[in-house]
């Protein structure tokens, strides 16, 4: 039987990074939600390392569920939910609560609408103080932050005049619309960025 498991070098590159900012950030106990799970690679990594947290994984796309499903049968732990159809440009999710949102790599290859759709979603479902995380690479005042974000950029908006790499500044200008506070912004490895907003009490 073919593996369904879909593998992204760049999910291996960056779990480990990304582990190390969410211990910082997200919540003891509770659920954890991850909106565009994509292949369900960095779900599969993270939900062993918080065994009190439930980690509910989520892509619009039906062959990214069937690769989310294959990558939990390797955790081995049963934090890990089977995957869930969310579109986070609709108003309509099938979650009514989270103690945390969890999106990487989903805002700069999708419609402005659908970072919109994931900032209001996450003001709905979240506690006061709960954390909404992001990661990408994303633009600061306007300017990218190394040429070859700038190169990505264009491929992006080639392949999609919809898509593009974010200004942090605008999102946390629409997150703080939906509900957020300020954002907290951490560099990290390859000209990415890590955005923890909270929802405001």
């Amino acid at each position: 039987m073919a593996d369904a498991r879909l593998f992204s070098p760049a999910a291996e590159r960056n779990c480990r990074p990304i582990l190390d900012v969410l211990r910082q950030v997200l919540p003891g106990a509770g659920l954890v939600l991850e909106v565009a799970s994509g292949g369900g690679q960095h779900a599969a990594f993270f939900a062993p390392h918080f065994p009190a947290l439930t980690w509910q994984p989520s892509d619009a796309d039906a062959n990214a569920r069937a690769s989310i499903a294959a990558w939990a049968k390797t955790t081995g732990t049963g934090n890990f939910r089977p995957p869930i159809d969310l579109d986070a440009a609709s108003s309509d999710w099938p979650l009514a609560r989270a103690d945390a949102v969890v999106c990487i790599n989903m805002i700069h290859i999708s419609p402005w609408a659908a970072c919109l759709g994931l900032l209001r979603g996450a003001a709905r479902i979240l506690p006061p103080d709960g954390v909404l995380y992001l990661y990408g690479p994303f633009r600061r005042d306007g300017k990218h932050t190394a040429p070859s974000n700038t190169a990505f950029d264009a491929d992006l908006k080639a392949r999609n005049p919809e898509w593009g790499v974010r200004d942090v500044g605008e999102v946390g200008t629409a997150a703080a619309a939906a509900g957020f506070g300020p954002p907290s912004i951490i560099p990290m490895p390859a000209n990415n960025l890590s955005v923890v907003f909270r929802r405001r009490r």
